[in-house]
This record gives C-alpha cells, structure tokens and sequence, in this order.
C-alpha cells in the first residue's frame, strides 16, 4: 500500500421518534424553504453555495466556512424517493477542498401513533488522511437530527 493512501469504511444507525406527523417530516427535507432552516446552523457555519433538486437524479450542494475553521463541501445525488416512506441518496464530502469521502444514506419515514419514526442508516467510504472520520460523520449526523427535531417541536 502506498504511504498515506488508505481507506476505511464505516456505516451507523439512528433513529429517533418525532412527535411530527410523516408528511411534516418528510417536508423538512422535500421543501427547500424548509429544509433551509434547520440544514447547517449560521451560528457554527457561514453559507457560500446551496443548490437544491428534490427529485430521483437530482442533485443538492451545501458549501460554507466554519467559523474560524475548514471549508465543508456537501454534494449530494438522489438515487429512490417514494414520498412519506424513504428518501436515498450517495454524497461526497470535501474539507478545504480535499475530498473526503464517498456515502450512502437511506432515510425511512415510519407512521407511530404519535408522530413519525424516522431512521439514518449509512455506509460511508473514507480516504486517506480521512480514514479515522467515520465517527465524526455519525457525530455531524446526529446534530443534524437534534436540528430537525428542534425545528420540527
């Protein structure tokens, strides 16, 4: 193997329950306007590039600087969506412009009594010098949820 050229591979579950109906759920995803006010907070990140394309071939990209730290890159490709039951997409990752890693996610909307079951699995694919990140990613996951479960109370 050469030297620093590697590769790990890492894959999580979450699942949370939201007190939202399924249709409210998958709206904070399907809706732009939505999505947009609970996807990366301005308080930790300053946007630069956002492009949304809800829809089986689509494409959406979230760019922007931490503050006092990297530049993220976020392009994402849908590959399934059966509206109000799951949602998959394969995404790339870039950090300062270096490229991080290669994932696939399936998201699930599962009607509960009293709101929605909704579950993250994820397979990702990470290079190089990013070969340890695949518990940050499921860490940056899972803020992502406690956003969306903010956004939808």
């Amino acid at each position: 193997m050469t030297p620093g050229r590697r590769l790990a591979r890492a894959g999580f579950t979450l699942t949370r329950d939201y007190p939202a109906e399924p249709a409210r759920v998958w709206d904070a995803f399907a809706d732009e306007q939505q999505k947009l006010r609970w996807w990366g907070s301005p308080d930790v990140i300053e946007p630069r590039e956002w492009a949304f394309d809800f829809r089986v071939g689509g494409r959406d990209v979230a760019e922007g600087k931490f503050h006092d730290g990297p530049v993220t890159r976020y392009e994402a490709t849908y590959t399934d969506i059966v509206e109000h039951v799951r949602i998959v997409t394969t995404y790339d990752m870039w950090l300062d412009g270096v490229h991080m890693s290669t994932s696939v996610a399936s998201l699930e909307f599962e009607p509960l009594d009293e709101g929605t079951r909704f579950t993250h699995v994820e397979h990702g694919v990470f290079f190089d010098q990013f070969w340890a990140d695949g518990a940050g990613r499921e860490v940056g996951t899972r803020g992502l949820l406690d956003a969306l479960g903010a956004y939808l109370a």
